[in-house]
């Protein structure tokens, strides 16, 4: 992946994208507004999630623990995965021991992250996405931006022509006479998926919240999509990140309350699912949980950058974010797209790659993230954190590296400074007042900002002009260069 300043550059030109990704992200902003203005204690609902993922997070050992065993009591089966390859094999063999050709989804950020759908491609077993955006995301051939509405990114005139275009492909098509009406398309989508809810005797989710004291796993959603593969199919898998543990069911009272209105702008979401191991006739009969840790105990590892671990995936920073809205999702280059991908990617994956390098700076650091995290993840400080982390892994050979130690040359002797100064004036009275657009060497500083324009003169400069033409210090109109006067301070008061 290119850095995300050069794929943002390429998203920019996009401009249907823009105008989509322009009216959605408002939409869901003022809808979010209006529900989260109805709770008055809104700010203490907010420290009250944060310190619930904090018990967990400086606990984890502890919890998953818990997890684990009161999961095992209730008859499922607790799998642990260290990396990406790990937990694909795990559903992979699982998925073969059925003999099952084909597996039906619930939307999961953490098998998109693992990439299980392209393992089981592979593989030979299809993959089936069941939420609405997700299907028109796989349909299309496309890649998701952003967490919760994976295909914001599309109008429903493009949504109308990918179902036309490919359902007839891997199942019922659409009805010759589609329109794009959202209600129209809700119903081929449901009708198309219909056949395949009935028929999967696999399904795979994640899980938004794992409780460790009851050994429950919790999905909530929006379409029912959730509820029937996590129902229907003779065997269910939940791959699920170590970091969606809670301490007690009383947590999830509170998450309940951030995560709808946060997300979606609702007070409550349509379906919230909740399962504890194996039932007698209802519902799956063989329950799997897939433990992932993939790079999140690295995160852990931090101090400060474990707050990200605290995300419960609402999107609420995406959606108040400047550079999101214009930059769309695909320039991330992650799952895990807008200011919660800027800090979560890079520690989850390191930052030695192009991409990974550049997330840190996709930001204005303008706060806004912050102001809507319902669990109070402070993302300007750690993107500051993780700028500081590339610069140091850099070993002194990255250009901003280089400035800094110019600049730590010349501040070392005032010889050096007022030489420096003496050729910043110099210029300053070059240039006349115009305004520096671009510098070599300084071409992704200056696309965004000018270049501040020299003075003509420093103040040390000026004070030695002034005790030269008056030795004794005497107040008085100081005579600039160009021949005008002006006031001292001093005159003034």
């Amino acid at each position: 992946m290119p850095s995300f300043q050069r794929a943002a550059k390429e998203a920019l030109a996009n401009t249907q994208q823009r105008r989509n990704l322009a009216h959605a992200t408002a939409t869901i902003r003022a809808k979010r507004a209006a529900v989260v203005g109805e709770v008055d204690r809104w700010e203490e609902l907010r420290v009250a999630g944060a310190d619930a993922k904090d018990e967990a997070l400086h606990h984890l050992p502890h919890y998953l623990e818990q997890l684990e065993t009161n999961l095992t009591a209730r008859g499922a089966t607790v799998h642990w995965a260290r990396d990406a390859d790990e937990a694909n094999r795990i559903v992979l063999d699982i998925v073969r021991a059925k003999e099952a050709q084909e597996v039906v989804k619930v939307k999961s950020m953490a098998t998109q992250e693992i990439e299980l759908n392209e393992r089981l491609e592979e593989a030979g077993i299809h993959a089936w996405e069941t939420d609405l955006a997700e299907l028109i995301v796989q349909l299309g051939h496309d890649r998701p931006s952003h967490i919760l509405v994976p295909a914001i990114h599309r109008n429903r005139a493009e949504i109308r022509e990918i179902f036309r275009r490919e359902m007839g492909s891997v199942g019922r098509p659409a009805p010759e006479d589609l329109t794009d009406e959202p209600a129209r398309l809700a119903e081929a989508a449901r009708l198309h998926l219909r056949e395949k809810f009935l028929r999967a005797r696999v399904a795979v989710s994640g899980a938004n919240f794992a409780i460790a004291d009851t050994g429950t796993l919790v999905v909530v959603e929006s379409e029912g999509n959730g509820r029937m593969c996590l129902t229907l199919p003779e065997t269910l898998i939940s791959v699920v990140g170590i970091e969606k543990v809670l301490p007690s069911f009383e947590d999830l009272g509170t998450m309940l309350q951030l995560l709808p209105r946060s997300s979606t702008g609702e007070r409550m979401n349509p379906y919230t699912s909740m399962w504890t191991g194996v039932h007698d006739g209802d519902g799956p009969q063989e329950v799997h949980v897939v433990l992932l840790d993939n790079g999140r105990s690295h995160v852990l590892a931090d101090e400060l950058g474990r707050q990200a671990l605290r995300c419960i995936r609402c999107s609420a920073c995406l959606n108040v974010c400047p550079v999101y809205e214009r930059a769309g999702g695909h320039a991330y280059g992650s799952v895990y797209p807008g200011p919660i991908g800027a800090i979560l990617n890079p520690q989850l994956r390191g930052t030695g790659s192009e991409v990974d390098k550049s997330l840190p700076y996709a930001s204005s650091l303008c706060g806004a993230c912050f102001e809507a995290c319902p669990v109070r993840i402070d993302i300007p400080t750690l993107l500051v954190h993780l700028r500081t982390q590339v610069v140091d892994e850099a070993s002194g050979r990255s250009p901003e590296a280089t400035s800094m130690r110019a600049a730590a040359w010349m501040f070392g002797d005032h010889r050096r400074l007022e030489a420096a100064q003496r050729a910043a004036t110099l210029g300053g009275r070059l240039l006349g007042g115009r305004t520096l657009r671009s510098v070599p060497g300084l071409g992704a500083w200056t696309q965004a900002r000018d270049v501040p324009t020299p003075p003509r003169e420093t103040f040390r400069q000026w004070w030695a002009r002034r005790r030269q033409d008056d030795p004794g210090g005497a107040p008085g109109p100081v005579r600039q260069q160009d021949g005008t006067s002006t006031t001292t301070p001093e005159e003034e008061t």
